[in-house]
């Protein structure tokens, strides 16, 4: 009896030494980036646009009811003013979401601040109009993160990098300026993408301890090489395709690879399901309250069936 327990203790000690090597191995292969929350053993839920679906998008409300229904990101596009100011808005023109038109670019921020970012909503969605949306105003990056703060955890997108010189540059000193990064360069609760290898290598280049995410555009089914993978990891901790077009092997090959999937933008369940069954470890939607409600099913699920073996 006590040899079994001798040898069961050896076991359970030799497991334990590989999983921390495991681990440590992980940890190194993905560098500086291991500080960020995205390696927490969680699938992510990031509110794309804030609450999107419910709400009018990137307003401060889109981004309170995304936190409240269990969004565990806060998705910001940026766009920058004539006077080099960042806000949140995801089309270069302002025509579709407020009541303004033209190019951000031409605008100054006193003149983006005039216009009104909810209207359109109420108009659109009759169904989910209410009063408070009329007038909400166009956010800066600074208003959220003051709104928000280091407890909020932001995905944020450098959005038509090559129309806004120094887009970067001022992101990261906003960034700083915001303590959400540390004064070695790191940071627990941003995750930076863009559908631009060059502006992300460009922050790379800035601040290599920022974690850096891929997004990609099929018009065809996706297919991605281990090649382009392994060049993605050079600088990236994952990528995130449109869902409409990638299939599971796809999944499968991002994830050989140690890196992140998270997949936009995932509005209806079955896909949602899908999604975390094909290896997702987190997805934009319009719909966090959604997701959430789906990944908590999916752990049951899971965990019923683990159980059962």
């Amino acid at each position: 009896m006590k040899t079994n327990i001798k040898k069961f203790g050896f076991c359970m000690m030799s497991a334990a030494f590989i999983l921390q090597a495991t681990s440590m191995g992980a940890s190194a292969a993905n560098g500086s980036h291991s500080n960020s929350s995205i390696y927490e053993k969680k699938i992510v839920n990031i509110a794309h646009r804030g609450a999107s679906g419910h709400v009018p998008e990137h307003t401060i409300p889109a981004y309170q009811l995304g936190e409240q229904m269990k969004g565990d990101y806060i998705e910001i596009d940026l766009q920058m003013t004539k006077d080099g100011r960042l806000i949140a808005m995801h089309d270069e023109k302002v025509d579709r979401t407020t009541n303004g038109t033209g190019l951000v670019k031409d605008l100054t921020l006193a003149e983006i601040k005039k216009l009104d970012a909810g209207s359109w909503f109420n108009e659109q969605y009759p169904q989910l109009a209410k009063e408070v949306y009329e007038g909400v105003k166009v956010p800066t990056l600074e208003e959220v993160f003051k709104k928000f703060g280091k407890q909020a955890n932001y995905y944020i997108e450098t959005k038509s990098p090559e129309v806004y010189p120094g887009m970067e540059e001022e992101l990261l000193q906003v960034l700083e300026e915001y303590k959400m990064v540390d004064s070695k360069g790191r940071t627990k609760n941003v995750l930076i993408q863009s559908f631009s290898k060059e502006s992300l290598m460009k922050v790379h280049d800035m601040n290599p301890k920022l974690p850096l995410v891929q997004l990609y555009s099929y018009k065809n089914p996706a297919t991605i090489s281990d090649e382009e993978l392994k060049s993605v990891k050079e600088y990236a901790i994952g990528v995130g395709p449109n869902f409409n077009k990638v299939d599971g092997q796809y999944v499968k090959m991002v994830r050989s690879h140690d890196l992140q999937f998270h997949p936009y933008t995932v509005n209806d369940r079955a896909d949602m399901k899908k999604a975390l069954e094909w290896g997702a470890t987190g997805l934009f939607t319009n719909y966090p309250d959604v997701f959430s409600e789906v990944l908590r099913e999916y752990k049951h699920d899971s965990h019923n069936e683990n159980g059962n073996l």
